[in-house]
């Protein structure tokens, strides 16, 4: 108990004292925050597109579309090319093919991540988007907001906000049965 104090007293910066994060529970929360959404566009009749980020991120939009009835597959979006710092880091070994199964051409697009934190991911996923053309309206969503914004980007919807140390890495992980858990990495 002194210890989860002393973790708030030091501005709700997570420590080793901090319980894990509950991956399922938080998509469960998202989900929900979604779903009212989702239905109003659906009963006006447009539709809502939905963009995964790779790799997390386009686990969670599989798993909305699906729970969300929505007709038109998840759209998947590997921003490694995007990145503003590709000519630092350089291409990353698991690059993977963007999908994208729907006209963005006025789509309202829900761009999903799994954690968001400095915002650069986010400006590199809405870049990619643009050379697919001109969507209508782009919103996002995050299973956890870690803070530590570096761009002017926030989530439209988020399960979880927490303030994380920059050492600490947060990783999403996917079991074979679909199942969704944290890791959470002290550097």
């Amino acid at each position: 108990m002194r210890a989860n104090r002393a973790a708030s007293a030091q501005g709700n910066m997570m420590t080793a004292f901090t319980p894990l994060l509950d991956a399922e529970a938080l998509y469960q929360s998202l989900l929900n925050q979604i779903r009212p959404y989702a239905q109003a566009r659906a009963a006006a009749g447009q539709a809502l597109a939905v963009v995964g980020i790779y790799s997390g991120g386009a686990w969670i939009a599989a798993r909305l579309v699906a729970d969300l009835g929505l007709e038109a597959a998840a759209g998947l979006i590997d921003v490694s090319f995007y990145r503003d710092d590709y000519a630092a880091k350089g291409l990353h070994a698991a690059v993977k093919p963007s999908q994208i199964p729907f006209d963005v051409n006025g789509a309202e697009i829900l761009l999903v991540d799994d954690v968001l934190y400095t915002g650069r991911t986010t400006r590199a996923a809405i870049n990619e988007l643009f050379d697919y053309g001109r969507p209508a309206r782009i919103l996002l969503a995050a299973l956890v907001d870690r803070g530590g914004r570096e761009l002017p980007v926030a989530a439209d919807f988020v399960a979880h906000i927490a303030n994380f140390e920059p050492a600490v890495s947060i990783n999403l992980q996917r079991a074979e049965d679909g199942t969704l858990s944290f890791s959470i990495d002290h550097a």
